[in-house]
């Protein structure tokens, strides 16, 4: 039997690389897009073929899909991963998020290389900030309105795949994604190791969160019962407040006190605009920047993940308990923490 092509964008990344390794393990011919200049850490099986595909040129990237179409034939399946999460400037977020991603539809369209599924990993932070008062969750048919430029970048992908007729795009939206090989949750659980947890803001705050595994497991569903046009929220399904959170981490981490500490978000807003200039001047992107004080304003992340439920008959391996000790265990065993 042929094995089907998958090609899997920002290959190199937590996501990416995650993926990767579950198509291999799945048996397909397994193509990890990544850039000359990034790692290959996590890409080291001899099974991955690699492809470096130049998204910010239309023109060359349409010579590029070309060849590669009369060589091996189209890809089966794309997993669009590729992206940016924290940029030197603002502009920059469009222009790899967006744009980027509007290039690769129109080349894939214009050299009829149109694969049988474009998954694009979007974001929960596409949607904007939901019910603060009641804190019901983000109800699927709301009108996306972001506040970030990192969700307004990727709703504009998003948007832009759905006007192209019959494109096969599926739009994954998750939550916070956890795990192995993660960076950013990591500083959270490093501060906890140190006796620290810190807050914004005093008001209650409700998180969601998914596993990477079991996003991973979202993706192939996906593929495995040929969903087409559909947009998801990816979360696990429960619910948490910051500070059940936290005493999950702590408890993983087997810390007996932390101190814990909440800071105004009159506080946080100047010190995320002085580091996001500091950083800017030093050239250099930074987590801790103005659109990170907007997503730690933002009191309700919870989502409804019904249509998941539904259509993929979606039940989570791996509830936050669960989850949060088998990341610490790979961060110990990698001496991250």
């Amino acid at each position: 039997m042929e094995h089907k092509k998958i090609l899997i964008t920002g290959a190199s990344g937590f996501i990416g690389s995650t993926i990767v390794d579950k198509a291999l393990e799945l048996g397909f011919e397994t193509w990890a897009g990544i850039r000359a200049s990034s790692s290959k850490y996590y890409l080291q099986d001899e099974r991955i073929k690699f492809i470096d595909l130049n998204y910010a040129d239309k023109k060359k990237l349409k010579e590029q899909l070309r060849s590669f179409v009369e060589k091996n034939g189209r890809f089966d399946y794309i997993v669009h991963s590729a992206g940016i999460t924290k940029a030197v400037r603002k502009s920059e977020f469009d222009k790899v998020n967006y744009e980027q991603v509007r290039n690769f539809a129109d080349a894939l369209v214009e050299t009829n290389a149109v694969p049988d599924m474009f998954i694009f990993m979007s974001t929960l932070g596409a949607m904007g900030v939901g019910d603060e008062i009641n804190y019901t969750p983000l109800p699927c048919d709301c009108t996306p309105n972001p506040n970030t430029a990192y969700g307004k970048s990727k709703l504009k992908a998003e948007n832009y795949l759905k006007k192209l007729p019959g494109f096969p795009y599926v739009i994954l939206r998750p939550t916070g994604v956890y795990g192995p090989r993660d960076k950013d949750y990591l500083i959270l659980m490093r501060a906890v190791k140190n006796g620290m947890d810190v807050g914004a803001g005093f008001r209650k705050q409700v998180l969601t969160f998914i596993y990477i595994d079991d996003l991973v497991k979202i993706v192939f569903d996906c593929i495995e019962k040929n969903i087409s046009r559909k947009e998801y929220y990816v979360a696990d399904g429960d619910i948490y407040t910051d500070t059940e959170f936290n005493t999950i981490v702590q408890q993983a981490l087997q810390k007996k006190r932390v101190f814990r500490i909440k800071v105004p978000l009159w506080i946080v807003k100047p010190a995320t605009f002085v580091s996001e200039k500091i950083f800017r001047i030093l050239g250099k992107p930074t987590t801790f920047n103005t659109d990170k004080y907007l997503i730690m304003r933002q009191r309700n992340w919870s989502c409804d993940i019904t249509p998941l439920q539904r259509d993929l008959d979606f039940v989570p391996d791996y509830r936050l308990k669960e989850g949060v000790e088998k990341t610490v265990k790979w961060y110990k065993k990698h001496q991250w923490l």
